[in-house]
């Protein structure tokens, strides 16, 4: 059997990695753009990134995208981590099987359906739409996303490190916190970078559950893009992309330090012994 890979499976590399990235690029390149017109180069400029910081209404979305996000996905986190434990230690108590599936819904649920029901919801229970029925609405759909991720890390998780330290007289919160907590946090933090991103890039349940008062980033660059592209939304996806790429970078150099550092712990305890 030959190994590595075929003529034709580099095409279909490069066809994929093209058709997934060359409009980014292309978005990235026309934001330095001097014409007015998106679609024509005129030289090279910044003067669209001076000007978005007068542009009061797109700085106001981001504001509030990122506000939205960082609450959304904090809430998120900690109630999907909640519900992985409970899911993963609780394994019999009654209604754990609907449980399941109200936590697994918002996963496979259309977006438009859940952000009807949301809007019904708040309607019915006379709750005025704004930032506040955004926040719920996002960690509805998010915490899910946390869910599955922290408690596919609980599955394979060693038990015996928390029997060893009740065991040795510590209360079962306690070994929480300072043995169960520290191992799954990897897991945790990708959890809440996963429910940030997706608060951050949510366009349809926003619609259904915003008010006049609270106007996310995607829905002011929606609301731009159907009136005409303006060369602003150009330099604000590109700064978009650039913290999304830092973040990218910054947590996955922190992940390799933390396995090195848990790898040469690891061989230290057994040289050790």
């Amino acid at each position: 059997m030959r190994k590595g890979l075929s003529s034709v499976n580099i095409v279909a590399l490069t066809l994929g990695f093209a058709f997934l990235y060359l409009p980014i690029v292309l978005l990235v390149i026309y934001s330095f753009n001097d014409s007015q017109l998106v679609t024509v180069w005129g030289g090279f400029s910044t003067r669209w990134y001076a000007a978005l910081l007068h542009n009061e209404q797109l700085l106001e979305a981001a504001w509030v995208t990122v506000r939205l996000g960082l609450i959304s996905a904090t809430l998120a986190t900690v109630l999907g981590t909640l519900a992985a434990v409970t899911l993963t230690r609780m394994t019999r108590f009654p209604g754990r099987t609907l449980f399941s599936g109200m936590v697994y819904a918002p996963l496979v649920m259309p977006e438009v359906i859940t952000g009807l029901s949301l809007l019904l919801l708040f309607v019915a229970i006379g709750l005025d739409r704004g930032f506040l029925t955004l926040v719920l609405a996002h960690v509805t759909f998010s915490m899910c996303f946390v869910a599955v991720v922290v408690q596919s890390r609980l599955i394979t998780f060693d038990k015996s490190l928390e029997e060893a330290a009740m065991d040795l007289g510590c209360p079962p919160f306690k070994t929480f916190l300072v043995v169960t907590l520290p191992i799954i946090l990897p897991a945790i933090v990708s959890g809440w970078m996963l429910a940030f991103t997706l608060s951050i890039d949510d366009l349809v349940i926003s619609q259904f559950t915003t008010g006049p008062s609270a106007t996310t980033l995607p829905m002011r660059i929606y609301s731009s893009v159907r009136l005409g592209v303006k060369p602003e939304i150009n330099a604000v996806c590109t700064i978009m992309i650039a913290i999304v790429t830092i973040g990218v970078i910054a947590a996955s150099i922190a992940t390799k330090r933390a396995e090195s550092e848990r790898v040469k712990a690891e061989r230290a305890a057994a040289a050790g012994r």
